[in-house]
């Protein structure tokens, strides 16, 4: 999910800050920048950057044409499988990524208890059919904590299909003693649209010109669309779980959602469902949700619209692992070699856990595995790095970048949570804090952090979220790597995956431009999303890229600058309307 706003004057606030970093001499004293009165980010920045061309080279050399990015691919989205937080799966992840850091090489492998997630669970085995007046295989699902079939024990159930769509509480009376029995077809048809534009497809030179020349683009209608209608589901989400289950139905059938482009024909996304945090118990939904794709949902949608009696047999087999499941992430390092700089540090990292339709490959396999090559990289080169680098692979980033927030607030500092009875109304990621932030002493030591969770398409820039002071820094990086396609520097913020966490906390984090593929039409959560679709000279072109702004931040003599500290819980002051702004409004008022 990606929040945007609008350009004002951008062009001539950086061209000013690049004139001014620019011109700005070297700090003399990286330990006196490190521990004098003036932070360390904010000491003078170098005019040219001290680019080890050589090591360019060796890294380049070692990550496109020694990876072995493909061979983790394999062993995580083949040899694990999906990742869905608090799983059994995901515990192997955790374990496997951890001995797997360790014997290339990195120290201080480590789980880090992020906090009491909620359930385990597993789905073992779903199918759907309808047996009347057709028989019918479907493409369906289970969605993430269903329970089983027949109160949880498992087994076919069979019973006459219902339509039922509650848009709005009034709608719950029209329904009311109907569905004992019967199996719920649940929620609006949608169109399917005539694909019309490829699923597959690269940036244009003038997609990306246009990512570097606006870096204030508006939220489009559709976006504003999409909150109205996620708010209005989200006070409804619990509500309608437990109508149907009062209501004694069998089970639920819920429609795929689309992909970009019309590109969720064929496939099943499952980040859907019922309920709000499903994975706690005290919200747990008590009947079986499934998902089937859309032309098998649609059939029965038609045949009951034109008052066919059509008869559904569905089996659930899911497994519950615990109430009380936590969640870890996974830590390594390369240890700092400079006396003056080696407690400061570079991350780099991307989410391990996943959706359960397909294996996780590309959302976000991908990310994980390009971080972990970054350090099979660096230490295949044998690198001693000045700074420390330490990656992270989180989890529970689907479910709210729980696994990098909770990093984050142990770490380096959090602000307090709402008490606001109006926020507390809205989902987590909208709520405003409810005061400034509190800092820990290691928030001073992180230089920056990198960030992959776009796909599995190859890195074609940087996104700066507003960091405008790393401009020309990152422009003298990125001019040696423009034959492999790195050319665009974007200031927009981009949203949705853990690199927020970061710029939470006033530090800098940042998420790579990445080739779109077939990410959104297709993979993004569905089960398209297996190692078929992951592209092996992308992502040896991701993780070359990726080791060499890694390296070069844990090289240089100075910290990545930094914005401001965020201030979240003042932007209802600031985007207040004006007061009194029309002459004589509070005298027309009054009368």
């Amino acid at each position: 999910m990606r929040l945007l706003t609008r350009r004002p004057l951008c062009m001539l606030l950086i061209s000013s800050l690049s004139v001014f970093t620019i011109c700005s001499y070297a700090a003399e004293n990286p330990k006196a920048a490190a521990s004098g009165d003036t932070p360390a980010w904010e000491q003078p920045q170098p005019a040219v950057e001290k680019l080890d061309l050589n090591m360019y080279m060796r890294i380049r050399e070692g990550g496109l044409q020694h990876s072995h990015v493909m061979e983790y691919g394999s062993a995580l989205a083949d040899g694990i499988g999906p990742r869905l937080t608090g799983s059994p799966n995901l515990a192997k992840a955790n374990a496997w990524t951890r001995d797997q850091l360790t014997a290339m090489g990195c120290v201080n492998a480590r789980l880090e208890d992020w906090g009491e997630f909620g359930m385990g669970w597993q789905q073992l085995n779903t199918w759907v059919r309808m047996t009347s007046p057709d028989t019918a295989i479907f493409n369906a699902q289970a969605t993430p904590w269903s329970p089983a079939t027949n109160n949880g024990a498992g087994g076919p159930v069979s019973g006459p299909a219902v339509w039922v769509n509650i848009q709005d509480e009034k709608d719950f009376d029209q329904y009311k003693g109907k569905l004992a029995g019967k199996i719920v077809f649940l929620g609006e048809t949608r169109e399917v649209p005539v694909p019309d534009k490829p699923f597959f497809t690269r940036y244009t030179d003038k997609e990306l010109e246009d990512r570097a020349n606006d870096p204030y683009p508006s939220p489009s209608a559709d976006y504003q669309t999409f909150l109205k209608a996620y708010v209005k589901r989200y006070e409804l989400a619990d509500k309608i779980p437990q109508f149907l289950t009062d209501e004694k139905a069998l089970a639920v059938i819920q429609p795929s959602r689309d992909g970009q482009n019309g590109g969720g024909t064929g496939i099943i996304f499952d980040d859907g469902g019922l309920g709000r945090q499903a994975y706690l118990r005290e919200r747990a939904v008590k009947l079986p949700v499934i998902v089937a794709q859309i032309e098998s949902w649609g059939r029965v949608y038609r045949l009951l619209q034109a008052h066919v009696p059509v008869t559904i047999e569905a089996d659930v087999e899911t497994k519950f692992t615990g109430d009380h499941e936590h969640g870890f992430d996974t830590i390594a390092e390369i240890p700092g070699t400079d006396p003056e700089l080696k407690e400061q540090v570079v991350m780099v990292g991307g989410h391990l856990d996943s959706w359960i339709a397909g294996t996780g490959a590309t959302d976000n396999g991908a990310g994980t595995i390009v971080a972990m090559e970054v350090m099979r990289i660096l230490k295949a080169l044998d690198v001693h790095p000045r700074r420390t680098i330490r990656v992270a692979l989180w989890t529970g980033e689907e479910e709210g970048l729980f696994g990098s927030q909770g990093y984050a607030k142990s770490h380096f500092g959090s602000a307090p949570e709402t008490t606001d009875p109006e926020q507390l109304k809205l989902p987590s990621f909208m709520r405003a804090p409810g005061g400034p932030l509190t800092l820990k002493p290691e928030q001073k030591l992180i230089s920056g952090y990198f960030n992959l969770d776009n796909g599995t398409g190859k890195i074609r820039g940087i996104y700066l979220q507003q960091n405008l002071a790393v401009r020309p820094i990152f422009e003298q990086w990125m001019a040696p790597l423009k034959d492999l396609g790195v050319t665009t520097i974007s200031a927009r913020n981009t949203g949705g995956t853990d690199h927020l966490s970061f710029d939470a906390v006033g530090i800098p984090g940042f998420q790579f431009i990445q080739d779109p593929m077939d990410y959104s039409s297709r993979t993004h959560h569905s089960n398209m999303d297996t190692y078929e679709r992951l592209q092996a000279a992308d992502l040896k072109q991701a993780a070359t890229v990726e080791a060499i702004f890694v390296y070069n931040a844990a090289m240089r003599d100075q910290m990545l600058p930094r914005k401001p500290l965020p201030h979240r819980e003042l932007e209802k002051q600031k985007t207040a309307p004006l007061p009194n702004l029309f002459p004589g409004a509070e005298a027309a008022a009054a009368n």
